[in-house]
């Protein structure tokens, strides 16, 4: 099918408009590693990194989708243990899961405890090198991109579709970034909270590469539920603040 009949076709703008959803919402998990990650650098080098690593998203994204018949073959099983197959993609999943989750007990334990590392997690931390943002956010932009094109080809075969979702999605990405970090750095519990999200994202990604589907409509539910009830508990906080204040 050319061009010309996708954009007659009313089942492919149905296509586009899912697809584009579904990579948004597929994207908040790589945005929120991003945004706290980036946190840590220097205030001159945050929107810098940022940028530079949603960038490297969309170019990994465009690769992946331009070696569109290579990725298919990432689903095959490569070896079998006790019986069960893993792909080159559940290898990508679980080891992108073991760091995420590794990262985010690591961050967790820094932020409760900031006094036995000499710092303070939300502080003007140098232990990040911007090198160093760079080259997480690379491998975890590997992760999310190889779940990311392997749902669009599950959900559409038409490439151009495939194509104009990954960049509508990415360019959502891009200007959600910066005022998503800033309102993580404003707000120290929802810091944890987000921490908590890629703890839970990273087990996700684990079960999904051992095998055991989790439906993504539920871990999406929990974290809208968790993130909702976070933001009546900021209102009433500053509710209370603004109350005392004007006594």
């Amino acid at each position: 099918m050319d061009i010309v009949d996708l954009v007659q076709d009313p089942s492919a703008w149905i296509a586009l408009v899912t697809l584009v959803v579904m990579e948004v919402v597929l994207g908040i998990d790589n945005l929120i590693f991003i945004s706290i990650l980036t946190n840590k650098l220097p205030v001159e080098h945050r929107v810098k990194a940022r940028r530079f690593g949603i960038g490297l998203a969309l170019v990994m994204r465009l690769v992946l989708l331009a070696t569109i018949a290579w990725m298919v073959q990432l689903t095959e099983p490569v070896f079998e243990v006790f019986g069960e197959g893993f792909s080159w993609r559940d290898l990508i999943l679980i080891a992108g899961g073991l760091f995420l989750v590794w990262k985010a007990t690591k961050e967790i334990h820094h932020n409760v405890d900031p006094e036995e590392h000499g710092e303070d997690f939300i502080a003007k931390s140098t232990t990040t090198t911007f090198a160093s943002a760079i080259g997480q956010i690379l491998l975890l932009d590997l992760v999310f991109s190889v779940d990311s094109i392997i749902t669009a080809v599950g959900m559409t075969p038409h490439l151009p579709i495939m194509f104009i979702a990954v960049i509508a999605a990415v360019t959502v990405m891009l200007v959600a970034a910066t005022p998503l970090a800033n309102f993580i750095e404003k707000n120290p519990t929802i810091v944890m909270l987000a921490l908590a999200f890629l703890l839970m994202i990273g087990t996700t990604l684990i079960a999904e590469g051992m095998g055991f589907h989790v439906p993504k409509g539920y871990v999406y539910t929990a974290m809208a539920f968790s993130a909702a009830v976070e933001m009546l508990n900021t209102l009433a906080r500053n509710r209370r603040k603004r109350a005392a204040g004007g006594r």
